[in-house]
């Protein structure tokens, strides 16, 4: 391992709210840079999440010390006039600037690209919207759940036939996308360390949704017959969802040469053999029945047993696991996907790693999300800010009178 992170003296100002644009700072975080989260002063909406349903409840804020890791926190209320000096310093400071602010609101604080790439030439500007920066719908509001999910088409896609769409997974979308945000990011400044200059980057949750759906989507495009999954009808039995035993659903993948291997291995040799399976015209007929078939077979058996008949033959298949039996999986400790996090205090000990590895280069210890405001007089005084010009702030509302250590 490397002694010094390979982000160590990246500086980062995060203005993002929620999850994606934070998640992107995380990363970079991860691997060594100094990120110092703006918040309003009431703060990051966020932060209390795990208060509401249809979020998990708990009684500690995980969402937010997933999404804010090891940065540092200032309060601004940049509506204040004396607030502007605060940003000067902050985009001349950083190397990058995240922000995710509506570009409405974003011209009214003087904060769009054009504003303060001209105080900070060298800055990669990452800006992430729901649904990209053109079109019709630009100003729309978007979630992961609306903009990445719903618009996309994923949420059409995932989902049996003739059923309605499901409630997708919160945040699911968002972290996708911070990824591709950190992909832009660290695009960027590869192109700044040839060329000298930053970069305004961008993406979307509508973006990276299509991405995501990107192999039907350019189905789509040349007129492909698309399908929809039904599994009690399926296009094909050995690509299916099955429920063994002890009510644990598995996804399972036979391709074409294992079909003889899995027939024996499962107990039912006779399907080699039987009329209705014969041949493709009378398969294509029968699907229905044999996964009739397969699924009285594997209603005879529990998990265990399937997994271990699967796995002496090679077969690809995956068990459906629920939160709380995924986070007991050996695998997450082993490949460093759940690392232990310093300091947060309650049930908070742990948290998920991102899940980039570059062998040779160490991540930077997890560390609990920042209290809000927790670093304002450590960051001003980082910019040039002396104790009377912090007082100033103060006394004008820029920055709260009292800051919080815990989140």
């Amino acid at each position: 391992m490397s002694e010094e992170n390979i982000f160590s003296g990246l500086k980062v100002v995060d203005l993002s709210s929620f999850v994606a644009g934070p998640g992107a700072a995380v990363i970079l975080s991860d691997f060594g840079a100094d990120v110092v989260k703006v918040e309003p002063p009431q703060g990051d909406a966020w932060r209390h999440a795990h208060r509401f349903p249809p979020q998990p409840l708990a009684e500690d804020a995980y969402q937010w010390h997933l999404a804010n890791r090891n940065k540092r926190s200032i309060a601004l209320d940049l509506k204040n006039a004396d607030a502007a000096q605060v940003l000067f310093g902050l985009v001349n400071w950083a190397d990058v600037l995240i922000v995710n602010t509506p570009h409405k609101a974003r011209k009214k604080l003087g904060l769009e690209y054009d504003d303060v790439a001209k105080w900070n030439p060298r800055l990669v500007y990452a800006d992430l919207t729901g649904f990209g920066e053109n079109g019709p719908d630009a100003g729309l509001p978007g979630f992961d759940i609306t903009s990445y999910w719903a618009r996309s088409g994923l949420l059409s896609m995932t989902r049996d036939a003739g059923a309605s769409p499901t409630w997708p997974v919160g945040g699911s979308g968002d972290n996708a996308t911070a990824m591709g945000l950190y992909a832009a990011i660290t695009t960027a400044l590869y192109n700044r360390e040839r060329t000298g200059k930053g970069s305004y980057v961008t993406t979307s949750l509508l973006a990276q949704g299509v991405w995501s759906a990107s192999v039907s989507i350019q189905a789509a495009l040349v007129g492909a017959k698309l399908f929809e999954h039904d599994r009690a009808h399926p296009f094909n039995a050995g690509l299916n969802v099955y429920r063994a035993a002890d009510g644990t659903w598995f996804v399972l993948i036979v391709r074409p040469n294992q079909v003889a291997e899995v027939a024996q291995a499962i107990g039912r040799p006779d399907l080699l053999t039987d009329p209705r399976f014969s041949d493709p015209a009378t398969l294509a007929a029968n699907r229905p029945q044999l996964t009739a078939i397969l699924d009285e077979t594997f209603a005879a058996q529990p998990m265990a047993h399937w997994t271990e008949v699967f796995a002496s033959i090679d077969v690809t298949f995956g068990a459906v696991r629920s939160a709380e039996e995924v986070i007991i999986d050996p695998q997450l400790e082993a490949n460093g996907i759940v690392v232990p996090l310093e300091g947060a205090g309650g049930k908070l000990v742990s948290t998920i790693s991102n899940p980039i590895q570059v062998h040779g280069v160490a991540k930077t210890p997890a560390r609990r999300a920042p209290g809000l405001g927790e670093h304002n007089e450590e960051v001003l005084r980082e910019l040039g800010f002396d104790a009377t010009a912090i007082a100033s702030l103060r006394a004008s509302g820029a920055i709260p009178d009292t800051v919080k250590r815990a989140a």
